[in-house]
């Protein structure tokens, strides 16, 4: 029988060698010691695809309507529009009305209002709400929405020849059409802008154009040189064909949305997505208004330009 020595250096060695790839192996894989263990930050999201020329002394703002939910859909978009400022730095934020859904109290403002829009409110932008008919009226004292205690009033932008009208169409009686017809005549603004709840033209399949009030307002905004309207109620967005020289907007769909709820036979319709959730970002220089419609998924859906229209 062959007899096999055992060579004790030979034991050590391998036992050595052993060690050693197993030391080895665990550098690999175990930080240096004092190096820090945490991953590498994760690479910033790719800027989105706007198109607004995005010029310095230019007039940003925002619109959304219909957006009170407190879901998951309308904290998304919420993430979306703060994508959109740090690209294209908004100061203004208007609301076409249905701000908050389900109630008013302060769990709402701050579950349906607050919290989704905390980064734009903690980045300086003020919001200028109108109301809708699901809003109660007592909304107007809410300081955030910078109301004043009004349900319909006039503000003008910092700088430019730009004045917002916010109106209550849930509630248009004489004396606010008395009001709104004297406010538009005295202002000397180039853009003059009305934006409400109700459309005066939608293709949305709920509810769709408002005729009494479009028969109301229609004719004081033609005379008074208005070039774009902001509407919201139906859940989708749309922009309008120029009627009568204006180009009308609905853009309710920053947080409820009915998919697909479109007609397709109102003949006026020149753009229209009732997929997404979205809201719209408007940039004014001079006599031209541009515009990109973002969706959740942080799409462009539409975007253009308008040319001021001139005073009849």
């Amino acid at each position: 029988m062959r007899r096999v020595r055992y060579r004790p250096g030979l034991a050590l060695s391998v036992c050595l060698l052993g060690a050693w790839l197993l030391a080895a192996a665990a550098a690999e894989v175990s930080p240096a010691a004092g190096q820090a263990t945490t991953q590498a930050p994760a690479a910033p999201p790719a800027p989105l695809p706007l198109t607004l020329p995005n010029k310095p002394d230019s007039l940003k703002f925002g619109v959304m309507g219909d957006f009170g939910t407190g879901k998951r859909e309308q904290y998304q978009l919420g993430e979306q529009m703060a994508r959109v400022r740090a690209q294209f730095p908004f100061t203004l934020m208007l609301t076409v009305g249905d701000n908050l859904y389900g109630g008013n109290g302060p769990k709402d403002f701050l579950n349906k209002f607050e919290k989704p829009y905390k980064a734009l409110l903690d980045g300086g932008v003020k919001f200028y709400a109108s109301l809708g008919n699901h809003d109660s009226r007592q909304q107007s004292n809410y300081e955030p929405f910078n109301m004043g205690g009004r349900t319909y009033y006039t503000f003008k932008a910092p700088k430019q020849s730009v004045r917002f009208f916010a109106l209550e169409s849930p509630y248009l009686d004489p004396q606010q059409l008395q009001w709104a017809d004297r406010e538009l005549d005295n202002s000397g603004d180039d853009w003059k802008i009305p934006y409400f709840h109700h459309p005066l033209y939608s293709s949305g399949g709920r509810h769709g154009s408002d005729l009494p009030k479009r028969k109301a307002l229609e004719p004081m905004f033609i005379k008074h040189g208005v070039s774009v309207v902001f509407a919201g109620h139906d859940h989708v967005y749309e922009r309008v064909k120029p009627q009568h020289g204006i180009v009308h907007f609905v853009v309710g769909s920053s947080g409820q949305l009915r998919k697909g709820n479109i007609d397709k036979d109102t003949g006026f319709t020149d753009a229209v997505n009732a997929t997404e959730q979205a809201f719209l970002a408007v940039e004014i220089d001079g006599d031209e208004m541009y515009f990109n419609a973002v969706s959740r998924s942080g799409k462009v859906i539409d975007s253009g330009v308008i040319a001021r229209r001139k005073r009849e």
